[in-house]
């Protein structure tokens, strides 16, 4: 029992999301609290494809004063099927403070220079995807200029 259990993983599906203005809260608990509408985006991938819907949808962001971001977003999609998947996640995006910099003007920033990676839950009553209700997924995100774009793996 000294062997750590294995962890595998599965790619289920690429999350690409639009997003509108931020809406500035202001300074709340030590953070910079801002509240981001999910516009719409796509689900595509070899386990599930579909659209996500413009609203209700958002991204609850909390900054910090060095950047570090921590995100709480729920979002519905469709699936190809018709069936509607609810999804929520939260997730932290940290770098260097010139790397967070960057991003907050949308400049376009390579992946491999700051940390973006969330935890996944999803809730349907589609029979067919009654899987989702059973598991966790994890995405390793990027922030493009248009918007956040996730590949989201199954833990298996």
């Amino acid at each position: 029992m000294d062997a750590p259990l294995p962890l595998s993983t599965e790619f289920l599906f690429r999350m690409s999301l639009t997003v509108g203005a931020p809406q500035g809260i202001g300074a709340s608990r030590g953070t910079d609290l801002r509240v981001v509408p999910v516009t719409g985006g796509t689900v595509s991938g070899p386990r599930l494809s579909g659209d996500v819907l413009p609203g209700p949808a958002g991204d609850w962001l909390r900054v910090e004063p060095h950047g570090t971001t921590h995100l709480d977003v729920r979002l519905t999609f469709r699936a190809g099927g018709g069936a509607l998947v609810y999804c929520q996640y939260t997730g932290l995006r940290a770098g260097p403070p010139e790397v967070l910099a960057r991003l907050g003007r949308g400049e376009a920033v390579a992946p491999e220079e700051y940390y973006f990676r969330t935890s996944l839950r999803f809730e349907t009553g589609a029979a067919d995807l009654a899987w989702l209700n059973r598991v966790v997924a994890v995405g390793v995100g990027q922030r493009l200029p248009e918007g956040p774009v996730y590949d989201v793996y199954g833990v298996m």
